[in-house]
């Protein structure tokens, strides 16, 4: 990493969290900056799509993909017509907006409008007076907004508070040097970061090719193949059975205990949720977020299921795959698969219903929320090789994945590097701690969101 070099002469901020800053540099409130605007509540009949004249930006636009400095991404739009009658203020570009609510405000996701805009009331906008967006957006990305924001269930902050906060103020020309220096550098490292995150997406695909290839055809390239008679499977080796689920497996519901019976809930059972399905790590779950008591369990109509079950989740989404480490129950938004047949592989068909995925998918049905019913799952059609084939390939995708989701794991920490040192590059440029003056007056990039 390149080290930049200091200032000549410091002096004490006063504030805190800042310490010292070059000696010519001023310190004012936020305000001092621009203009505090407030977001419009928009029905959303009125939400236009992308040709509308004015983008509509949520909270959740800021986790689109793109730059993490500039607001180029919306899913929706609104006409001049429509904001003009319901009183929304268009702000210019270089506004700098971020989330006033709930967790997106903890994770200070402020962005820069590039065209003229408007936002909802969960966002707030700066509309920055002669000041460069650039420096302001960099100084904003400081800001412990958890220790700023009000108490409460949901984090939230008001305009008062924001006015207020200290800001650095050095010249515009030290401003547009900065904006110069963090521009060109912070997208050098986005560049890098979006390389990364393409090659963990071909990484995943190729895993996912892997496992499909593993249980439609085996691992012997010699031998003799025939026609399935299921479309997204194709020809699968001569001996191997095509037969539904039900011939192998039981299901087996899951149910969630009364929520407001404190006796019901913090026992020893472990109860699996959806969400339990996406954030584990591997293939195994072993625990939960939530356990329910004996009195609990026999409460509601879940199951206990032993350890080597699949566990699916059928709705809310479809898809989410796991192996049984332990005894233990679901909620209604999973299915249990326990086998009927002593000599089955549990992590051959694991493999083989994470390929299926989609196909699990499709078979979902519902008009509130799509569901994969017992039916539908009972009736999947799957692939059988001989017993022993259903460990060797088992073994061979323990092997092959473990090799691939190290390699993510390696890249996925690159990504966390890259974007400490890019937080990094902005605290100590826009905190005065380095001197970019030079970079810029070598012409390091010009201004502005195209550099």
């Amino acid at each position: 990493m390149v080290r930049y070099k200091p200032y000549e002469r410091y002096k004490d901020s006063g504030v805190e969290w800042i310490g010292k800053i070059p000696e010519h540099w001023d310190v004012k409130p936020l305000k001092s900056a621009g203009e505090f605007v407030s977001g419009t509540g928009f029905p959303h009949e009125y939400q236009g799509l992308a040709e509308e004249l004015y983008p509509f930006f949520k909270v959740d636009d800021t986790n689109l993909p793109g730059n993490e400095l500039y607001m180029n991404n919306h899913t929706n739009s609104v006409s001049e017509k429509i904001a003009k009658q319901l009183g929304a203020k268009v702000c210019d570009a270089g506004t700098v907006i971020f989330p006033k609510v709930g967790a997106a405000l903890l994770k200070n996701k402020r962005r820069i409008l590039t065209r003229p805009s408007i936002f909802d009331n969960n966002m707030m906008g700066l509309v920055i007076g002669q000041d460069k967006p650039e420096y302001i957006a960099g100084c904003l990305s400081l800001v412990d907004f958890g220790q700023l924001c009000n108490p409460g269930p949901v984090p939230s902050i008001n305009e008062r508070q924001l006015s207020s906060l200290p800001m650095l103020f050095p010249s515009l020309h030290e401003q547009q040097a900065i904006t110069n220096f963090l521009v060109h550098k912070t997208s050098e490292i986005d560049n890098l970061i979006a390389d990364k995150e393409k090659l963990i997406t071909l990484l995943q695909e190729y895993r996912q090719a892997v496992i499909s290839e593993a249980v439609t055809k085996g691992l012997d390239p010699n031998v003799k193949m025939k026609d399935s008679g299921i479309e997204w499977i194709g020809e699968i080796p001569e001996h191997w059975e095509i037969l539904p689920t039900k011939r192998l497996f039981k299901i087996v519901n899951g149910a969630t205990p009364n929520s407001n019976e404190p006796d019901y809930w913090d026992g020893d059972i472990l109860w699996v949720t959806p969400i339990d399905l996406n954030e584990i790590h591997g293939n195994v779950i072993i625990e939960t977020k939530r356990r329910i008591t004996v009195e609990g369990y026999y409460s509601c109509g879940t199951t206990l299921v032993p350890p080597g079950s699949i566990i699916i989740s059928t709705r809310a989404p479809i898809g989410y795959i796991a192996l049984a480490g332990n005894p233990l129950c679901t909620n209604q938004g999973c299915k249990s698969l326990v086998k009927k047949i002593k000599s089955l592989s549990p992590s051959f068909f694991y493999y083989f219903f994470l390929a299926a995925r989609n196909e699990l998918q499709a078979w979902g049905m519902g008009t509130t929320f799509v569901e994969l019913s017992n039916q539908s799952l009972s009736n999947l059609p799957i692939c059988v090789p001989t017993y022993s084939e259903q460990q060797a390939i088992a073994d061979y995708l323990d092997q092959k994945t473990s090799e691939i989701d190290s390699l993510i794991s390696g890249i996925q920490d690159s990504i966390e590097q890259l974007k400490a040192y890019r937080q990094s590059l902005i605290s100590e440029a826009v905190t005065g701690k380095i001197d970019v003056r030079e970079f810029a007056a070598e012409g390091g990039a010009a201004s502005g969101q195209d550099a």
